[in-house]
């Protein structure tokens, strides 16, 4: 009998072990047992190899294959094709210093920026994590990545918005553009949004996937008239499920359209995050308070909202500033 046991998790085929009273469970790519048998013996086979006998390459693939439907895992794929080249081959106490450097420089040259440098190390640095929380690794290796660069503190104005708004693109995506703007949504959240989410009787949207997740940037919020007026008129001609729909199928992305459209109202440095990091200054500068904006962002903590915008609120530290106006103590002792 094998040491490892195969078996079925929500429709998929997926292999288990134990080690020192620890499972270790894998999704597998498989689809009937045959071919789930050779997988899972060679997945197993893997894991039994000394350690440090893995290389990236094969951490990657099953640290992906873990993910499962999860958007990293989608990610990864994309990430795979910069990353594997340089580093798959490499066993991670083969990866140095030296090496990460080269990578980034080797990246640089290609037009590729320190942020996306520093998500697709970060990714590696991920994998190994997760080999040595599986017991597949003993220790993970120092991954040096540049600095972080810090966030573009883009955002539009009442005029850049009318610009936008009033430019030429499909309608599927002014309506996402809207969207984001009204709910300071992420774009995934607006091409994920479903119809059963959107109560225009009470004028309530869930930007919720479920009830469960995905939780990050998400709330649930009121419809604005303007927002309400949009949604009435697409619930109208809608074809399927989902509230962003292009040729009777749901968008998965809305880049060119997009790009099209800032394009056409003249802006630059304009992506779909700056339209929630828009929606965000226009709040604290209009006077809400900063926990209430917290909410309608979805952020798990007030503290993230304080410090990215706080500085936007027009009271922000009025206290402290008077509290340093020394002008009075001069007009006093006069």
């Amino acid at each position: 009998m094998p040491e490892w046991k195969l078996g079925r998790l929500n429709g998929r085929w997926v292999v288990s072990w134990w080690t020192n009273g620890r499972r270790s469970r894998f999704r597998l790519d498989a689809d009937d047992r045959k071919a789930a048998e050779r997988e899972a013996l060679d997945l197993w086979r893997m894991a039994q190899a000394p350690t440090g006998g893995l290389t990236l390459a094969d951490i990657w693939a099953a640290y992906r294959e873990d993910l499962g439907e999860r958007r990293a895992a989608q990610a990864m794929g994309h990430e795979g094709k910069a990353v594997l080249p340089h580093f798959g081959h490499l066993r991670p106490d083969q990866i140095t210093v030296e090496t990460c450097r080269k990578y980034a420089t080797t990246r640089r040259a290609k037009g590729i920026s320190d942020g996306s440098i520093w998500t697709e190390l970060g990714r590696v640095r991920s994998a190994c994590n997760w080999a040595v929380k599986r017991k597949l690794l003993d220790n993970s290796p120092h991954i040096a990545r540049p600095s972080k660069p810090a966030p573009k503190d883009r955002w539009l104005s009442d005029a850049e918005i009318s610009l936008l708004l009033a430019a030429k693109m499909a309608p599927h995506t002014r309506l996402a553009i809207l969207v984001m703007l009204s709910t300071a949504c992420r774009v995934t959240a607006a091409l994920e949004l479903t119809w059963d989410r959107v109560d225009l009787e009470r004028g309530i949207l869930d930007l919720r996937a479920d009830a469960t997740g995905p939780r990050k940037g998400r709330a649930v919020v009121p419809i604005n008239a303007g927002l309400k007026a949009a949604l009435s008129e697409a619930r109208r001609a809608a074809l399927t499920d989902h509230v962003i729909e292009w040729n009777g199928g749901p968008v998965r992305d809305i880049k060119t359209g997009f790009r099209a459209a800032v394009a056409d109202a003249g802006l630059k440095d304009v992506t779909p995050h700056v339209l929630r990091h828009t929606a965000a200054v226009h709040l604290a500068a209009g006077g809400m308070p900063l926990n209430r904006i917290s909410q309608f962002l979805g952020h798990s903590s007030t503290a993230v909202t304080e410090r990215v915008y706080a500085r936007f609120a027009p009271d922000h530290l009025r206290e402290e500033a008077e509290l340093l106006d020394f002008t009075r103590i001069r007009a006093v002792r006069t």
